[in-house]
């Protein structure tokens, strides 16, 4: 990522001259009303994401993110004779929908890559679709191991498509972090495990698990909760019964902010921890004032506190966006210029042109892809996984996450 193109486009930003991108449809000006001097080739980035319904905060947040990367391409003309616009497809957070967008977006040659999606249970609905027709994806946000490294990756790694790609830190390092973090740093002893039985809930409280039995911690009690449900009584009055000083649960914020607020209610006033799909704004409104204390361990470190991601803050912000970046704006953008740079490659080598089977050749170029982007330096290694395996501890404070801890997990 170029810095200094960020600042180019702050003004344009700022007038309001770029629109945003319709969920499920194509943007029609692409960038082009920001200088980017028209003609040319036509590359679209598809993006794949839930866009309404309850993790539509953190969906939005990868789309606008994702329509800044390219518009910022644009206006640099970072690609010669390439136009980057986006292709937006709402998942609504169901597997089903996200294979039905993953041909959508297949079938439009002018697709040469996809952001997304969120969750890795749609991940996994996806790659199928898109290695067969050779198209590549990075998702900025899954962290299920077994999507990069195949279903028994905790004996033999096996990376089971070539055209899978992702800027987040897998579960097998943030459910351990996670674990360490409780057991050596809140000193908690005891944990209640709960999940939501989904692809990324029940495998991150695995691999939780798994580390805080190895620490010396204690499970005192498991349960699995049914993530259409808002009612979480019962389970609460388990977890005050069971005498624990802590609660892991794995899942997303529309459950876990009730949840929390239900387990004080009964009587438990521990902290519900969490991973990275707790980690949003939502949830504090949803476990409202017993939510303080609770803490979620997210990707990367704080991008407001990253100097390489000065630009794209001040920027999305001058853009107008309506809905914040939420946990995975930065990947978004990162995901987004990986697969923009693969296309440089890809043009680069090709006289200035893109080739015949420019899809295959953009899956070749994104693995040696490489360059400082907002969240870090951005490459991925022989599984597709991200390098960056940097992780951060947040605190809700003052009705706000807080930063308390950044590092790598030490296994």
């Amino acid at each position: 990522m170029r810095q200094r193109s960020l600042i180019a486009i702050t003004a344009a930003l700022a007038a309001g001259a770029l629109t945003l991108t319709a969920c499920g449809s194509r943007d029609d000006d692409g960038g082009s009303d920001s200088g980017s001097g028209g003609g040319g080739t036509t590359v679209v980035i598809g993006v794949d994401a839930p866009m309404t319904g309850d993790l539509s905060a953190l969906g939005l947040g990868i789309k606008n993110s994702v329509d800044l990367a390219a518009k910022t391409a644009n206006k640099d003309n970072y690609v010669d004779g390439v136009k980057f616009e986006i292709q937006a497809l709402d998942d609504q957070g169901q597997p089903s929908v996200g294979q039905q967008n993953a041909t959508k977006l297949v079938a439009n040659d002018d697709v040469l890559g996809v952001v997304g999606p969120l969750n890795s249970s749609v991940g996994e609905s996806m790659q199928k679709v898109f290695d067969t027709a050779k198209l590549v994806e990075v998702s900025p946000a899954n962290t299920n191991p077994a999507l990069t490294q195949g279903v028994d990756w905790q004996t033999k790694k096996v990376r089971p498509y070539k055209s899978y790609f992702r800027t987040a830190t897998t579960d097998a390092i943030q459910g351990p972090f996670a674990a360490q973090y409780v057991f050596n740093d809140s000193k908690k002893k005891k944990v209640f495990v709960i999940d939501d039985k989904k692809t990324y809930g029940a495998g991150l409280a695995a691999t939780f698990t798994e580390e805080f039995k190895k620490l010396g911690g204690q499970v005192v009690g498991t349960e699995h909760i049914n993530p259409d449900s808002k009612d979480f009584n019962a389970v609460a009055t388990k977890v005050k019964n069971s005498g624990a000083d802590v609660v892991y649960y794995g899942g997303e914020y529309p459950q876990a902010g009730p949840l929390s607020k239900q387990i004080k209610a009964a009587g438990a006033k521990i902290p519900l921890v969490g991973g990275d799909g707790i980690y949003s704004a939502d949830f504090i409104k949803l476990a409202g004032a017993s939510g303080t204390g609770d803490l979620a361990t997210s990707v990367g470190a704080p991008v407001e506190e990253l100097p390489s991601a000065k630009e794209f803050v001040a920027n999305y912000k001058a853009g107008g966006y309506k809905e914040d970046y939420e946990a995975y704006g930065g990947y978004s953008y990162d995901s987004a210029w990986a697969i923009i740079e693969a296309v440089k490659k890809v043009v680069d080598a090709n006289d200035g042109k893109l080739p015949d089977d420019a899809r295959a050749k953009v899956v070749d170029a994104m693995q040696d892809v490489s360059f400082d982007g907002v969240t870090g330096k951005v490459s991925f290694d022989e599984f597709g996984d991200a390098t960056n395996k940097q992780l951060t501890v947040y605190a809700v404070e003052n009705g706000a996450w807080k930063s308390v801890k950044s590092g790598t997990y030490t296994g």
